[in-house]
């Protein structure tokens, strides 16, 4: 039987799961209750909502808009990827690591962030379109500066949010004997 370059790619993603799920097994134990995994869940939305107002600043032409987005940026880093070590990565995991009920879980979760991304991006696409458009003597650094931290803010909101989604519903694991 010959295997074909999607089997390929997926028997690599397993081994690359098993690697990763051995390498963070023994990290954030403390982390993966519900209560913890919702207070990252906050902790990536505040973030991530800072990024989108870091390009509301600049769209404004207010002051400090650089600033929140890096600070926004240094709080998003880390709390995803704790959130994403502490809800088990289920949200990217090969469907032979995975039961059927959580596959269903995970595929609801992807499908919820695909609607996020698709809705969230059209009023910063808007902005930069129109913006552009209507606006010729604005200035084209800032209006691409601000559509574009926008942009990132709603791509990640959409990115994010299967595993957000999970972290916040799933169950807290079973104790260990």
């Amino acid at each position: 039987m010959t295997s074909t370059l999607i089997d390929r790619y997926q028997n690599y993603r397993v081994r690359r799961w098993l690697v990763q799920e051995q390498r963070t097994a023994g990290m954030l134990k403390s982390w993966r209750s519900l209560r913890r995994r919702r207070i990252l869940v906050v902790v990536v939305t505040i973030a991530l909502l800072g990024i989108a107002v870091a390009g509301v600043m600049r769209a404004l032409d207010l002051f400090g808009a650089p600033g929140v987005a890096v600070v926004s940026a240094l709080v998003f880093l880390p709390s995803w990827t704790m959130l994403r070590i502490a809800s088990g990565g289920q949200d990217h995991a090969p469907d032979q690591m995975l039961d059927e009920l959580e596959i269903t879980e995970r595929n609801k979760a992807r499908s919820a962030g695909l609607a996020l991304t698709q809705s969230l991006t059209m009023a910063p696409l808007a902005y930069l379109i129109f913006g552009s458009a209507f606006s010729p003597q604005a200035d084209a650094y800032r209006i691409a500066y601000a559509g574009g931290l926008m942009m990132l803010a709603t791509i990640l909101a959409g990115g994010c949010a299967p595993a957000m989604i999970l972290g916040w519903t799933r169950p807290d694991p079973e104790p260990e004997p």
